[in-house]
């Protein structure tokens, strides 16, 4: 049950508000669609078609929660409408609560075994909750009723591509596009899959081919310019940048890649009039704060790198490379505790980081705890075992803890990877120092005895 199924026939004030509400929804008019449907449930509450249409139109704003309400409420009317239903499985999806999604399309099954959208919708379902041999079961079923709806082809390509999938997830995603030109995002869509493939150039292509289609796109321009950042086309991926700031003057990620951009050119002044507009128009944004903490270290403003670290730090941010950057900031101003904070936490989400298991190191020397320093130089030269600046500062720790046949072992494996490095071979020369001192005490304790 649709917007177009409505009944004019009776041309009540009620009628003539929800004709007023489909209109506006067709002419993208969402809040002016609300208010009349709104007017209209207020004569007659009982119209379970007015509660779904109002759904249809909180979803069309991003407004699940209330458009959840709004299709429960329909349901009280008209328990069986497998429309209804579906939907609001849908938006129990979108907003986490998997468990009762499910209940709600095992209960259309049972009302229709033949209703695609059920198992098609499922699917979805199944790859949030990382069930994925229970959506391809779902997809499996939906064929045997539909072999061309190309949403179940779409929603398995999904499916296929988190698991790391990617052939299959273009083949499926290719089949959606072949049934459904005009799919949303189709193309976009391939062209990340063969991005994560290495195929540049099939990458290229299906981004210009969504862009023909859509050239207002900003999320895609957006990842079109990352990608060609990736290949080194700067000038390029500037352009799409800026493209999306003549769309949308509010775009903080494009702000802050223009300013990736130009921080990397040392253009550090344009940087961060760039970062700092991206902060005003989203000061959520992850990123901006941490440049500008880079910046404001590299200018001996320890006070500022205190405090935009500490900003990016409340962000929460899950990428340990930048939290293994952010622990080197910390270590670079004097902040070993809150270095070690960043990297432990580095550390925790990958627990294969030879960087953030060097930087403890670091952070635990600088404190005075040797015995921890040498421990994370341990793992990270398992993960790293022929990292020259972390056999040489591991010797320099033995070194200052007296154990200089470890210490004699790290610094003879850095020379054989750089023989001429002055500073290896001023560790060397320390290491050798203090084997003699070692030598020449222990000869005259010999001699006391």
């Amino acid at each position: 049950m649709l917007y177009e199924e409505m009944d004019y026939g009776c041309f009540s004030d009620a009628e003539r508000n929800a004709r007023k509400a489909f209109e506006h929804y067709e002419n993208g008019k969402m809040v002016q669609a609300l208010d009349e449907l709104d007017t209209a449930l207020e004569l007659n509450p009982a119209n379970s078609s007015w509660h779904f249409n109002k759904a249809l139109t909180l979803d069309a704003v991003n407004k699940f929660d209330d458009a959840i309400c709004e299709y429960e409420t329909a349901l009280q009317f008209d328990p069986n409408d497998l429309e209804m239903l579906n939907s609001l499985a849908i938006d129990y999806t979108r907003t986490g609560q998997y468990d009762k999604a499910i209940e709600i399309f095992e209960q259309i099954e049972q009302f229709d075994p033949k209703f695609e959208p059920s198992y098609c919708n499922r699917i979805i379902t199944y790859t949030e909750m990382d069930l994925h041999d229970q959506a391809e079961q779902m997809f499996y079923l939906a064929q045997q009723i539909d072999p061309n709806c190309p949403l179940c082809f779409y929603n398995v390509g999904n499916s296929l591509f988190v698991r790391g999938q990617f052939r299959k997830a273009i083949s499926c995603w290719l089949r959606t596009a072949q049934i459904e030109p005009t799919h949303p995002q189709i193309n976009y869509r391939i062209a990340q899959a063969y991005w994560s493939q290495g195929d540049i150039h099939r990458t290229r292509e299906h981004f210009l081919m969504e862009l023909r289609s859509d050239p207002g796109d900003t999320d895609v321009i957006l990842n079109f310019g990352l990608f060609l950042l990736e290949q080194g086309d700067i000038e390029s991926a500037k352009e799409k940048f800026n493209r999306i700031i003549e769309l949308d003057p509010d775009s903080a990620m494009a702000l802050f890649y223009l300013g990736e951009i130009a921080f990397s050119n040392a253009n550090y002044d344009r940087a961060i009039e760039f970062f700092d507009k991206a902060l005003r128009k989203d000061s959520s944004i992850a990123g901006p704060h941490f440049r500008l903490a880079q910046y404001a270290a590299m200018t001996n403003q320890h006070q500022s790198a205190r405090e935009h670290l500490h900003a990016e730090m409340k962000l929460a941010t899950e990428d340990p490379d930048v939290m293994v950057s952010m622990g080197s900031i910390f270590l670079s101003i004097d902040e070993p505790d809150l270095a070690t904070h960043c990297l432990l936490k580095a550390v925790d989400i990958d627990h294969s980081n030879a960087d953030a298991y060097y930087y403890l190191a670091l952070a635990s020397a600088t404190s005075g705890e040797f015995e921890d320093a040498a421990e994370f130089f341990t793992h990270a030269l398992d993960l790293n075992p022929q990292d020259l600046l972390t056999l040489t500062d591991s010797a320099a720790v033995y070194l200052a803890m007296g154990k200089l046949s470890a210490a004699s072992e790290r610094i003879n494996q850095a020379k054989l990877l750089a023989p001429g490095d002055p500073h290896v071979a001023e560790i060397y020369r320390q290491i050798l120092f203090a084997r003699g001192r070692q030598a020449i005490s222990d000869l005259l304790w010999w001699l006391k005895r």
